[in-house]
C-alpha cells in the first residue's frame, strides 16, 4: 500500500562532470546568476565549482518544486553548453 502522507521535503546533491576545469568554469560563470536570482518560494538551489565538477544542492518543499528545480538547472547548463559550442 502506498503511504498517503505528503513529503516534508526533498533534498539532493547533484554533480555534473565536465571534460576539463576550464570548461566547468566557463559553464559555471555562465549560469551562476540564474541560480542566484531564481525564485525560491518552495525550493532553493545552490551551486559550487570543484575542479571539473559543478555541484548543485537542491532543497525543495515537495516533489513538484524539486522536479522544477532540477529541470531548470539542466536547462541552464544545456543552454550554456550549446552557446559555448557555437562560439568555439
Amino acid at each position: 500500500m502506498i503511504d498517503e502522507t505528503p513529503l516534508e521535503s526533498v533534498k539532493s546533491s547533484i554533480t555534473v562532470e565536465f571534460e576539463s576545469d576550464e570548461q566547468a568554469k566557463i559553464i559555471y560563470d555562465a549560469i551562476i546568476l540564474e541560480f542566484e536570482t531564481a525564485p525560491d518560494f518552495r525550493s532553493s538551489m545552490t551551486i559550487g565549482l570543484d575542479g571539473s565538477n559543478i555541484l548543485i544542492d537542491i532543497d525543495a518543499e515537495d516533489s513538484t518544486s524539486f522536479r522544477a528545480s532540477v529541470n531548470s538547472a539542466i536547462k541552464w547548463i544545456k543552454l550554456a553548453l550549446e552557446i559555448n559550442k557555437l562560439t568555439n
